[in-house]
Order: structure tokens, then sequence, then C-alpha cells
């Protein structure tokens, strides 16, 4: 099957949160090969690093920076150096959270918890609230926050998880209604069950139904990525807010067979 025409992504820059490893690092592949320049950040710089050699190796331009999505001031110091280097962002991709904890409510300490928040909701805040401004700006943007379907039903274990997951789904909907009349293109996208460390995680904890399954069961990396590239397009305008990899109608629109 063709891919979808990538003129809508080339001469971008793309900004992708934990892009060390999963999901992250595949974006950061697909969409350098369709042209954008992208922004490999995540904590551990050293992993970023690579993945932006092989890219760099492949013809792209790639960029690795760290950022601790949980502090503001982490936030801020990666995308000065970015717009130093690169120029404005143009795409948002805020992949990087966590799973952890995994217990039951009732042992849940609130220092996990606010953890959880912390890298899973205040980190997408901090990198919107960063970078709106130029995107307004310039007239626009696009913003595609990786959610999950424990954003909209509750998961036996995955308290911290699935309400962080719920409260990064409205702040999606809440950037979309305060903003979209100044061209912010905002996807919640739920990537379905990917082979990834996360995954890892979850089998180790024997916990729910998700921890039963095998990695063949799951999805590689590069799926997703290849529909948040799609997503980036001109041609998903119509597709703007909740989008699932479900969707049989996305997979076909973004090549994938």
């Amino acid at each position: 099957m063709n891919e979808p025409s990538t003129s809508s992504i080339a001469g971008k820059v793309a900004f992708i949160t934990g892009a060390s490893r999963g999901i992250g690092r595949a974006c950061a592949a697909v969409l350098a090969k369709r042209g954008a320049a992208v922004v490999l950040a995540a904590r551990d710089r050293a992993a970023c690093e690579r993945a932006a050699a092989v890219i760099a190796g492949n013809g792209g331009r790639a960029l690795a920076v760290r950022c601790d999505v949980a502090d503001r001031a982490s936030v801020d110091a990666a995308v000065n150096a970015v717009e130093a280097r690169l120029g404005p962002v143009d795409i948002l991709i805020n992949n990087a959270g966590v799973v952890e904890p995994i217990a039951a409510l009732a042992s849940v300490a609130p220092a996990q918890f606010e953890r959880t928040f912390s890298i899973n909701v205040t980190g997408p805040l901090n990198l919107m609230q960063a970078l709106l401004p130029q995107m307004k700006k310039r007239g626009g943007g696009t913003v595609i926050n990786v959610s999950s379907g424990a954003a909209q039903r509750p998961l036996e274990g995955w308290t911290a998880y699935c309400v962080s997951k719920a409260a990064l789904r409205m702040l999606g909907m809440s950037l979309a209604l305060e903003h979209g009349a100044d061209g912010i293109r905002v996807f919640n996208f739920r990537p379905g069950t990917v082979d990834t460390a996360m995954q890892g995680v979850i089998r180790a904890s024997g916990v729910n139904p998700i921890s039963k399954l095998t990695p063949g069961q799951h999805r590689q990396p590069e799926v997703p990525a290849k529909v948040i590239a799609y997503l980036c397009t001109a041609a998903a305008d119509e597709l703007v807010g909740e989008v699932s990899i479900d969707d049989a109608g996305l997979l076909a629109r973004a090549g994938i067979e």
C-alpha cells in the first residue's frame, strides 16, 4: 500500500518526548524519513543521541536534547535549545509516560500517584505552554497526545495510570477548545498495546488481563508511529480530536496494510 503524501510534513520541526525508545523513537525515525527535522527529547539524552545518529546516518535531520517533562525549567531549556538550532516547533508529540505504580488503589502512596501525574499530565502541559505562543504567532501547529484506552475505562491495579491518561485526554480537549481557532490541531491518539519496555513492566506485574498478553499480541512501535506521522499531515485535518488505531479506515489512510 502506498504511503500518504508527506508534503505537509517536509521542512517542519517535530518535538517528540519519550523519544529514547519505543513509540517515541519510532516516531522520530518515521517523521525524519518523511522530511521533518526531529527533536528526540527524554531524560536519557545518551539514548536519544544514539537514535539521532542513526537518523542522521540515513540522511535525516535530528537533534537530541535532555528533557525532564515534569520539570518546567528543563522543558524551557530544551525548547530554547531547539529553537536556537532548528527554529520554532511545528509539531509536538506528547509521548513520554509511565504506567507505574501498578498496585491496588488502597496501597498507592500519594507521592507515587503525584509522580505519575507529573509525568503523564503536567509534562504535556509544560510542553503545551512552552510551545503554544510560537505556534499561535505563526498561525498554528499540531499537538498529538499519546493517549490510551485506559483514559476511558479503569483497569485493575492501574489507578494512577488510568486517572492520569483520563486527565491527559481532557487536557487535549481543553487545548482544542481554547486554541482550535488559532490553528492548533489537537489529537488524542490511542495506539493500542505496543511491544515496548512498558509492556515488559506490565507483564512482570501479573496484574489485570493486559499483563497476560504475549509480545506477539502487541503491535510493533513502527505501526502507531506511521499513524502519528499521518496525523501530522493536512490530510488528517478532518480527524482532529479522538483517534484510535483500532479504526481500520485510519490504518488504510495512513498507508498501513
